[in-house]
């Protein structure tokens, strides 16, 4: 997922991708451990909650970086499986899913006090995840493995979220990103490797096509009506935007953002998206009516995934080759803070987030 000296995928920056942690992602495949291996005690009743803390994905080091949001101190490192690419917040909000790609595994915690809910083992290859909103459907990409996995979802009274393989469904090169409509009715995945764009519907579980795109498709970004699909082209300075809204898809724009175009994060009302541009370092914001850029905001060091904060002032944005958390302000459109990691970070989450 970057252009740094080949395709992307795992053969350049093993296999690095988006994720979203929320504020206790504990101990993953270690047990619902906190700090010395024990559950925060409950806080008492008047006490006022501490603020949430924010947490990286170190890629390359297996584990997540916890940060307190007020010092901006990394706190201390869990472990996770080998390569945790993408971390997913269950459409309930009841458990956050990491994904352990080479650990062919998924840990579900509790995503508010970090308690390990289970692990499931016998996931292929969880590159990257996502319900569908309905939550019947949980699906995965493959990266290595060159397939997408749909699962069934059942929520069990007792033992929580669920997963039986319905559809394995053959993809090109290096399937990468996951986007699903607001029906649950089709998800759309970049390839990579193959510079190509499918939809499979969720109801039979079979492709409704498959397109050629640009270079180095990464994330993929549906619009609230549906009707836009925005594709990044990491090997590329451009967002194609095709029309879905019909049985084919229609490129409507090729939008010029800046080299290295790779992540999106919601601005949060429905109006406006980001965009990491990871060669550029910098963070395109793109009006989701005029499909046009709106602002720059500097990201030095490779910027990947993104989280905005509550007030919309603030975005935090891993830096990828730079092995930091780096802190914008977007009213003063400048860096205001960088926070040491680990390698590789990627995803980055907390609580106090602007709606996506």
């Amino acid at each position: 997922m970057g252009l740094m000296g080949s395709a992307n995928g795992r053969g350049v920056m093993n296999r690095l991708a988006c994720a979203a942690a929320p504020w206790l992602a504990a101990a993953a495949l270690a047990g619902p451990a906190w700090a010395q291996g024990s559950a925060p005690a409950a806080a008492p009743a008047a006490a006022h909650a501490a603020p949430a803390p924010i947490f990286v994905l170190n890629s390359l080091d297996a584990n997540i970086s916890i940060i307190d949001p007020v010092s901006y101190k990394e706190l201390r490192r869990i472990p996770t499986g080998k390569e945790p690419h993408h971390l997913y917040l269950s459409p309930d909000e009841k458990s956050l899913l990491v994904a352990n790609a080479l650990s062919d595994s998924i840990s579900l915690f509790d995503p508010r006090t970090g308690a390990l809910q289970k692990t499931v083992t016998g996931i292929a290859d969880p590159y990257q995840l996502k319900f569908s909103p309905d939550m019947k459907w949980f699906i995965t990409a493959a990266n290595r493995l060159n397939h997408v996995d749909i699962y069934q979802v059942v929520n069990k009274p007792g033992t929580g979220l669920e997963f039986t393989l319905s559809k394995r469904v053959s993809t090109g090169k290096t399937p990468s990103h996951i986007a699903v409509d607001s029906k649950s009715t089709v998800t759309y995945v970049s390839m990579q490797d193959s510079d190509e764009l499918i939809a499979i519907d969720l109801a039979t579980q079979q492709p409704r096509w498959k397109i050629p795109v640009g270079k180095m498709p990464a994330d993929v970004f549906i619009t609230t009506n549906d009707k836009f699909l925005l594709v990044a082209l990491t090997g590329d300075k451009f967002v194609e935007v095709y029309d879905v809204s019909g049985p084919k898809p229609v490129l409507h724009k090729r939008l010029e953002t800046a080299d290295g175009a790779h992540a999106f994060r919601a601005w949060g009302d429905k109006r406006h998206v980001m965009l990491s541009n990871r060669v550029a370092n910098t963070i395109s914001k793109i009006d989701l009516q005029t499909l046009t850029v709106l602002a720059s905001y500097p990201a030095p060091g490779g910027p990947d995934c993104m989280d905005l904060l509550a007030d919309g002032k603030t975005i935090l944005v891993t830096s990828r080759w730079a092995r930091k958390l780096t802190v914008i302000d977007t009213v003063e459109k400048k860096v205001v803070r960088q926070v040491n990691v680990g390698r590789s970070p990627h995803g980055v989450w907390t609580l106090d987030h602007a709606p996506r």
